[in-house]
């Protein structure tokens, strides 16, 4: 019969931990409380794991195979202060092929709006200095007239994300007021933000006109009176209604909001530039096509499908762009002078779109043809084919997503790297063996096959990738 208690005497002290060289390296370089803590709880998960063993009578794994020398305790506890010294914002390797993906960060930034933030960051800047005058700028004359220039709008004002854009435009116009909106467009963001309780945070008075599927000018006319601030349009990009449906365009919208001498608000969620079309996915309406139909005010994203950091965009008349900029709130939801720099850096590239599909990661993905990804795929499969043993690897056709609340279900043909874990490895082990390795891999399992896309995969995490697989699978 096993003596428990002669085995926990058997742990080592503290001290007597900390004077292995592993734990006396890491004192070398990380702070002495940090690999304190590690010595402790390494010897403290050991003593659970003894007193565990105790309370079976038939424990699958004999006590007395338990390694508590000194030195592999040491070993470990080093590896415990390594992984807690480092950051718990880490960089990943995203091979799920779903482009906009919202719990990993949405989309990289494009190189030259990574050296705009690179820079606000080390150096002192103009972010509301003016250089002409040596006076007091505003942060928003750096963006204004490259928005204006791609949307065609009088004006612009940039805040922290695109539902603050929305109820800033709202408190503004029709705080204490009616805004009257559409059944079918009361849709709920991410983070369970809903239209209508962003509209009663803004104090305006939501009215809801038609039905969940249809919706006709009329009923917008219908209940305009003496206390409506303004329409609101608000795109579903979210989801879809097929069948048995009808909704008021923006052109027929800004007609009756003009003859009503109501301003129209139209939050394009997303928000794109480009014809989407043009990558055979789903039209989406583009901001210069709503101002051009007459919209008032229209708000969309920064990031996701324009590609630069999370911000929300406020284009449309002058007049009411500067009363938006006076709002007392608009400080508290104002951006950054790392937002602004790689806002109008990614902006910049879109006066060129042959460089914004270059550069523009969001776009290069979108746009990388399905031959491009066979022959990465094949170069991943050709790379761990010398080190996997018994491992099944394959290149098979799939579907890329563009994700996001833009495209959430839209599809770009792919090839994918398909692997089947050696046997005796759990598929299911072995993809949280990669989510928690260095550096962290995440992907899509399906059928017990392991599949990682070469669409949201950079060209450049390739070596690193494979060397994460053969570390997990081994």
């Amino acid at each position: 019969m096993t003596d428990y208690k002669s085995l926990l005497r058997e742990l080592p002290a503290v001290d007597r931990l900390l004077r292995e060289t592993p734990l006396e390296d890491k004192m070398r370089h990380l702070p002495r409380r940090l690999v304190l803590e590690a010595a402790q709880e390494t010897i403290a998960s050991y003593r659970r794991r003894i007193s565990d063993y105790s309370s079976l009578d038939n424990s699958p794994e004999s006590p007395v195979q338990i390694d508590l020398s000194p030195s592999a305790l040491a070993e470990e506890a080093a590896l415990l202060a390594e992984k807690r010294a480092g950051s718990n914002f880490r960089s990943l390797i995203n091979a799920t092929g779903i482009i906009i993906h919202t719990n990993l960060g949405r989309v990289p930034l494009a190189p030259s709006a990574i050296e705009a933030v690179t820079a606000a960051a080390r150096d002192y800047n103009n972010l509301e200095f003016s250089l002409d005058t040596g006076e007091r700028g505003s942060r928003q004359e750096h963006l204004e007239k490259l928005l204006c220039d791609l949307s065609g709008a009088e004006a612009a004002a940039v805040v922290n994300n695109n539902a603050a854009a929305v109820f800033l435009a709202l408190n503004t116009i029709a705080a204490g007021r009616e805004v009257v909106v559409s059944r079918g467009q009361l849709v709920e963001i991410g983070g369970s933000f809903r239209i209508p309780e962003i509209m009663a945070a803004s104090g305006a008075r939501l009215v809801e006109v038609g039905t969940t599927n249809k919706t006709y000018l009329r009923d917008y006319e219908a209940v305009v009176n003496e206390n409506t601030a303004a329409f609101l349009k608000v795109h579903t990009s979210n989801y879809h209604m097929i069948g048995f449906t009808a909704a008021v365009k923006t052109k027929d919208l800004v007609s009756l909001a003009a003859r009503c001498h109501l301003p129209l608000i139209e939050d394009l969620g997303s928000g794109v530039f480009r014809d989407l079309t043009a990558y055979n996915l789903p039209p989406e309406p583009r901001i210069q096509d709503s101002i051009a139909a007459g919209a008032d005010l229209v708000t969309f994203s920064g990031d996701k499908m324009l590609g630069g950091p999370q911000a929300g965009i406020i284009v449309g008349r002058s007049d009411l762009v500067a009363m938006i900029r006076k709002n007392q709130l608009a400080r508290t939801l104002r951006i950054d002078k790392f937002t602004v720099a790689a806002l109008e850096a990614t902006l910049r590239l879109y006066l060129d779109w042959e460089r914004a599909e270059q550069e523009i990661p969001v776009w290069t993905m979108i746009a990388a043809p399905p031959a491009e990804m066979r022959r990465r795929a094949e170069g991943l499969a050709e790379q761990l084919s010398g080190l996997l043993a018994g491992g099944d690897l394959e290149v098979i056709e799939g579907f890329s997503r563009v994700g996001g609340g833009a495209l959430p279900t839209a599809e770009l043909p792919t090839f994918l790297l398909a692997l089947r874990p050696p046997e005796g490895k759990s598929p299911t082990d072995l993809v949280a063996k990669l989510r928690q390795g260095s550096p962290p891999v995440v992907l899509r399992l399906q059928q017990d096959r392991l599949l990682f896309d070469p669409r949201t995969i950079k060209e450049e995490e390739e070596e690193a990738l494979v060397g994460a697989i053969d570390r997990a699978c081994r």
